[in-house]
């Protein structure tokens, strides 16, 4: 009996007591309060440490050359392109000294111009005429004038009158 299936066995047996006391498939009460059960968390990881201070590295014959022709490639690269790009900032540096050469031209010629209308300013005869009557540099008069004597040959005197 015990290889037949479960539903037949309930046409063949006779009903107990305690099977009508509790049914055969209910579940355990569960507590409302207690939290699910995280995935995996059944999993533990164990964590060994691992030293490897003593282990030595084998030099590797064919890496010192894997090296340089990547060091020799890199230096190739970098002179192309330092003559790819170093005309272009030339130009560009170049067109900013120009410009700047032209403003400064600019500004010594309108230097320049001011500097000359102040000497302009400066030379007019009706300023030196100011200049010269403010220190008494008047023109002289006729009766005002004095000659010197140039009777004897070496010898010039100023004669001064006095009045």
């Amino acid at each position: 009996m015990a290889t037949l299936p479960a539903f037949l066995l309930r046409w063949i047996e006779p009903a107990r007591p305690e099977a009508d006391a509790k049914p055969a498939h209910s579940r355990a009460q569960r507590d409302p309060y207690q939290l699910r059960s995280l995935p995996q968390d059944d999993l533990f990881f164990f964590c060994k440490r691992i030293d490897n201070s003593r282990l030595v590295r084998e030099p590797d014959p064919r890496a010192k050359s894997a090296c340089w022709s990547a060091i020799g490639v890199a230096s190739v690269a970098v002179a192309i392109l330092a003559g790819v790009l170093v005309p272009g900032a030339a130009s560009t540096t170049a067109g900013y000294r120009l410009e700047s050469l032209r403003a400064e031209e600019r500004r010594l010629v309108e230097e320049r111009r001011t500097l000359e209308l102040q000497e302009a300013e400066l030379l007019s005869p009706a300023r030196l005429d100011q200049l010269a009557h403010n220190q008494n540099l008047v023109t002289p008069k006729s009766d005002q004038v004095f000659h010197l004597e140039g009777d004897r040959p070496g010898a010039v005197v100023a004669m001064v009158k006095n009045r």
